[in-house]
């Protein structure tokens, strides 16, 4: 049931002192909040939970206490994976008729591996405001963290929990050159990176970080065969971010060698089946390997 908000609930606290938090316009506000530390929270998260008519939570439970730290008294409903499509042509009534709702998810920004998109999507075919409150990661957290290049990365949410599954789901990102980053459960976390390092090769620089911003937050780096021999163990504490490094672009061929064997290829093919036969063997760009022909040409 959805409780009713009275001028005196739109208020905050932060160590014990309240603050009255401004209005807000209609729409759909999507708030990221702390993965750990309930003080990584932003003042502007804190008045748009204040101020919002309704506050949409993954579990209303985890997010309670998040609301008693800092006395947020505001109306909250659960939306979550099993619900949030039923869920939404409601949510998109409400704003279209003037309300301010807020999104989180239990930690983190939503919609990252959490529920969210059918309700952001059907917003969006309905031209109403969404607007990012932006903050904690447990994504970008990791990545800052890791030592691992952070100039192209790729997100990939959890693996598979069967062992078939995850090392389909992992075989596809083999030959990615950008960092690939994971979460992954505790439980599963062993079993995870003994089929990262069969299937990206036990070198393979990585990363995995735990309870990040939390008392005991930690990140141990190595390669796979490091990383899996640390963790054989058995489960650890928390959710876990697992980071790869990219592999390494491949040896370029040897210059004389292809040239050479273009030159072979254009003794007994025409000019355009040559530069196709030697651009598909040796991986080239057809117009360097098209360049290349025509000066062979002119020189016979």
């Amino acid at each position: 049931m959805t409780q009713q908000t009275s001028a005196s609930d739109l208020r905050y606290f932060i160590s014990g002192t309240g603050f009255e938090a401004p209005p807000l316009a209609p729409g759909l506000y999507v708030v990221a909040t702390p993965i750990g530390n309930l003080r990584d929270i932003t003042i502007r998260a804190l008045e748009t939970l204040a101020a919002a008519d309704l506050i949409l939570c993954e579990d209303t439970r985890t997010s309670a206490k998040l609301f008693d730290h800092f006395g947020i008294k505001g109306p909250r409903q659960a939306l979550h994976e099993h619900n949030e499509r039923q869920r939404s042509e409601e949510i998109v009534r409400r704003i279209a008729d003037g309300a301010a709702i807020a999104l989180i998810s239990d930690a983190g920004t939503p919609l990252l591996s959490d529920p969210g998109f059918p309700l952001v999507r059907a917003l969006a075919e309905a031209e109403l405001p969404v607007l990012a409150i932006p903050g904690p990661s447990a994504l970008l957290s990791a990545l800052a963290v890791a030592g691992l290049p952070t100039d192209s990365f790729s997100f990939h949410g959890f693996p598979p929990s069967k062992a078939g599954a995850r090392a389909n789901a992992l075989a596809a990102f083999r030959d990615s050159r950008e960092t690939l980053v994971f979460y992954e459960s505790p439980r599963r976390l062993p079993a995870t990176l003994a089929t990262m390092a069969e299937t990206f090769g036990e070198t393979r620089q990585a990363a995995v970080a735990l309870e990040l911003t939390k008392r005991f937050e930690r990140v141990a780096r190595g390669t796979l065969v490091d990383l899996v021999e640390k963790f054989a163990e058995g489960p650890v504490k928390g959710e876990a971010v697992i980071l790869v490094a990219g592999a390494d672009a491949p040896a370029l061929p040897d210059e004389a060698d292809w040239q050479a064997d273009l030159e072979d290829a254009l003794a007994d093919q025409p000019l355009r089946s040559a530069v196709d036969e030697i651009t598909a063997r040796y991986g080239l760009k057809r117009k360097e390997v098209y360049n290349a022909a025509l000066l062979l040409k002119q020189k016979a």
